[in-house]
């Protein structure tokens, strides 16, 4: 560059920015005589500024650029020198200029006038992208860091560029072509202010393999191959689960677990040699992978080193490979340091748990004798290490003690991995954090004195929840108001400072629910203290609700207020975790009561139209939980739940004979419904019926017994198998007394419970309308059995998303008599379930039955099932 100056010398120091690396260019583009005075610049010599100014196309301050330089007016520094080229190398890092020199306007003796002269890079306005979804160009844009504002450099656009190439040549688009240009953005003026952008994407075909070629392979079928390749895939009609498409990526990893593939066979030597791409069109190519497989191999001796805390009998049978088994190297690595598992039963996690934090354990091949190899596990077991400090951060809401409670780490205990994940696990299914961002952060790691210090990384999450929504069902409008805070603290319910605007952070959960319509009006409330006293897991609950139920013609839509049906009641119930035979299982005891008071309320359910029902009765329970770690969608463990809730049995102590009861119903109810009777005589036989009733259900008396069991299965990624079964009887002490009324069990559709609070349970069983597997009366007897396959959209701390398709069957029986296992209901479908913390989940399921609803002669076909505020 260069710039005429009057009686000066033109001296210009420019450099150039290239990529990523800061290197820069010192040029002395001309150094010219004085034009009448002959004086000259000379380089090894020193110049005070005389006078500093800034020019060039740039929109910063002239004081505040010269102030970034450093100079000063008055500076004596050498022109050229390391001065200038130092604050040139600074200006360039910025990456705000496309252009950067140095001039000398005039020289007065060792006075020196200087001008920097910069051209600022343009900046970005708008980005509009063109070839693809509105959606992927919302993405696009993020991942790149396209905001306003942001400097268009030439990096900016080459990595834009190969990005976006890269990311769908990764998803099979192999001949994506992205061109990337830029436009002068003008303000009133007429003056450039920004540049706008503009992404053009032309996708082209997804490239789809056909065929994939094996040569070499005779061991192992070209089939088995295949199926070993999980990222690349050849062109299969019949298969929709999974795309063809090609990928340099996926195609790399498949090549490892080819090799992977041949040496859990045996063949520690199998090596692919070359591998073949061959464009057949824009839409296919062809794979040729070529195989040199080796001999077998079979494990030999294995010894141990180094081993003093552990025999070599405990190792090796934790081990679990004998001589001469063929070789595996992927079971010999499990076996050592299962990374996919973290709760493995391992050699590693062995050492592990039990505070050997800095052990390490290798196998090495000692001895290769024919197709025989002998193998040394070599252990260092290294210092025990002991926590000296466990810390948690990121709980702004949650108070500190709620989290310690829950810890299974302690400062002063020994080193243990496994109580490190459980300690993971535990804070992720209090259900107040994220779970996909918990962390262990391993601090100040000191091998020499056998030390560690555990930061536990938390990221609150909305604890609490709302409900409201109104609908139309059961022949009217139906309005709900709920709150659930699930992280409530009841001890500061009279500090005016705590809200905020709730009383929080004790872990404690408070609900409250209203529901109505115009045939029934439903209240409740609960409290759950999870740590009674705060010592130990011990949870105390307690509710109560009160119900009024109206008489209500569905046909007509009267409502018929003189007919009611009150129910009130409540529960106290304690649980606490036990330690045998493992802390995961969990002992609850309830005790809850409900009075049922019916006035004029003539149903088919009820023989007695006029009266009341007391139920008074102990549930006692033990589940086992061990799911892991996120609540809302776990990936491994189980849970088992077994119940039983009993009355007192009455009939043993009362007094009354109610086999003469029973008999004397039984001929009244004849009477009742026998046409050649007088009216007089059916009334008072009908009445004697419901007197009869009234006494045996004055206060109900059955036991009632649950199980249900889930499993949860990791099949690839984090696709999820879940596998459940229920069952469920109602049953009574004494047959003459007969089953009660309530607590009944009624089986299909959403599974959302019904507006009756009569104790009855409403088992879900998709495909079918709600309820329609029972009887009018329900059932006493139930059983079902399930497969859910779940795929998470996103598990982010705002939505949790995931997808499902199940397969389920089910169905309920009148008496052991009716009881047959395998005569079910079946369906299967799909369905899509949303957690978002301020409203639970919500979700749809479409569900087909193959089979009829009772009564019914052809199958039930599709059913649309709303989920809300369901379990998991």
């Amino acid at each position: 560059m260069e710039r005429p100056v009057s009686n000066s010398i033109n001296s210009t120091f420019s450099y150039r920015y290239l990529k990523f690396y800061c290197i820069f260019l010192f040029t002395i583009l001309s150094v010219s005589t004085l034009s009448a005075q002959k004086k000259e610049l000379d380089s090894g010599k020193k110049y005070t500024i005389n006078s500093i100014k800034v020019s060039g196309a740039q929109t910063f301050n002239e004081q505040t650029v010269i102030a970034f330089t450093g100079l000063k007016i008055g500076d004596r520094i050498y022109i050229p020198g390391e001065k200038l080229s130092a604050i040139t190398k600074k200006l360039w890092e910025q990456n705000l200029f496309s252009d950067i020199a140095f001039y000398v306007t005039n020289i007065e003796g060792e006075n020196a006038d200087l001008e920097l002269y910069i051209v600022e890079l343009p900046k970005l306005s708008e980005v509009k992208i063109e070839g693809i979804r509105k959606g992927k160009q919302k993405e696009l844009i993020k991942d790149n860091n396209l905001k306003p504002g942001i400097k268009i450099t030439k990096n900016l656009i080459t990595t834009t560029k190969n990005y976006i190439v890269n990311k769908y040549k990764d998803d099979g688009f192999l001949n994506t072509n992205v061109v990337i240009s830029t436009t002068p953005k003008l303000d009133s003026t007429g003056t450039e202010v920004a540049k706008n952008m503009t992404i053009s994407i032309d996708k082209g075909n997804r490239v789809k393999v056909s065929p994939i070629t094996f040569n070499g392979n005779k061991e192992l079928t070209d089939a088995k191959l295949r199926n070993a390749m999980k990222k690349v895939k050849r062109k299969n009609y019949l298969r929709f689960w999974k795309k063809s498409k090609f990928s340099a990526s996926g195609f790399e990893e498949d090549k490892a677990s080819i090799i992977t593939k041949y040496k859990s066979n045996g063949f520690r030597d199998a090596r692919i040699t070359s591998d073949t791409l061959i464009a057949r069109s824009d839409k296919t190519v062809a794979l040729t992978l070529n195989i040199e497989e080796g001999k077998k191999y079979y494990f030999g001796d294995i010894g141990f080193i180094g081993n003093s805390v552990y025999t070599d009998s405990q190792l090796r049978q934790l081990l679990g490979i004998k001589k001469g088994e063929t070789y595996n190297g992927v079971l010999l690595q499990e076996r050592i340091a299962d990374v996919t598992d973290p709760e493995a039963e391992d050699l590693t996690n062995l050492y592990q748990n039990n505070g050997y934090l800095f052990s390490s354990i290798n196998p090495v091949e000692v001895a290769v004798r024919q197709d025989t190899i002998d193998f040394e596990i070599r252990i260092k077991e290294g210092k025990m290490a002991y926590f000296d400090h466990v810390t948690v951060v990121g709980n702004d809401k949650t108070n500190d003690h709620v989290i310690y409670r829950e810890l299974r780490t302690r400062p002063g205990q020994k080193y243990s991995k496994r109580n490190v994940v459980r300690t993971i696990r535990e804070l992720g299914q209090l259900g107040f954090f994220d779970a996909e961002q918990l962390s262990p952060n391993f601090k100040n790691v000191d091998p020499n004195n056998g030390t560690l210090d555990m930061e536990y990384s938390v990221v609150e999450k909305g604890a609490s929840q709302i409900e409201l929504q109104g609908g139309y069902g059961g022949g009217g409008f139906v309005g709900t108001l709920g709150l659930s805070f699930n992280n409530f603290s009841l001890r500061n319910l009279f500090n005016g400072e705590a809200y905020k605007p709730l009383p929080m952070g004790d872990g404690q959960k408070l609900a409250v629910r209203a529901q109505a319509s115009s045939y029934y009006q439903t209240y409740s409330l609960s409290l759950t203290e999870p740590w009674l006293g705060g010592k130990k897991p011990i949870q105390l609950s307690t509710s109560f609700s009160h119900t009024i139920q109206y008489q209500y013609n569905f046909n007509s839509r009267e409502v018929d207020k003189d007919q009611r049906f009150l129910i009130t009641g409540g529960s106290v119930g304690i649980a606490k975790r036990l330690k045998w035979p493992d802390d995961y299982f969990t002992l609850s005891q309830a005790v809850s009561f409900q009075h049922y008071n019916l006035k004029n309320y003539n149903t088919n359910l009820f023989t007695f139209g006029n009266g009341y029902s007391n139920n008074l009765a102990y549930t006692f329970g033990i589940s086992r939980n061990n799911t892991a770690t996120n609540p809302i969608y776990p990936m491994r463990g189980s849970d088992f739940k077994f119940t039983a809730k009993l009355t007192l049995p009455y009939s043993a102590f009362n007094g009354v004979d109610y086999k003469d009861f029973a008999s004397e119903r039984d001929e009244k109810e004849l009477i009742a419904n026998d046409a050649s009777q007088t009216s007089t005589a059916r009334v008072n036989a009908a009445n004697r019926v419901s007197e009869i009733d009234q006494e045996r259900f004055k206060w109900l008396e059955y036991y009632k017994i649950k199980f249900s069991g889930a499993w949860y299965t990791k099949l690839i990624d984090k696709l999820v198998l879940k596998t459940s079964t229920e069952f469920g009887f109602l049953g009574a002490y004494n047959n003459d007394r007969g089953i009660p009324p309530f607590e009944r069990f009624f089986v299909g559709g959403d599974g959302l419970g019904s507006y009756s609070l009569d104790g009855r349970e409403v088992i879900q069983l998709r495909g079918y309308p709600n309820q329609s597997l029972s009887t009018v009366d329900g059932d006493n007897i139930y059983n079902k059995f399930s497969l859910e396959v779940r795929y998470p959209v996103t598990l982010k701390q705002l939505a949790s998303i995931y997808v499902l398709a199940f397969a389920e069957g089910g169905s309920s029986y009148d008496g052991f008599r009716n009881y047959n296992p395998f005569s079910v209901q079946r369906s299967a479908g799909a369905g899509l379930r949303i957690f978002m913390p301020a409203f639970g989940l919500l979700g749809i399921d479409f569900g087909y039955g193959f089979d009829p609803v009772l009564g019914g002669s052809q199958k039930n076909g599709w059913e649309t099932h709303f989920i809300i505020g369901q379990q998991f």
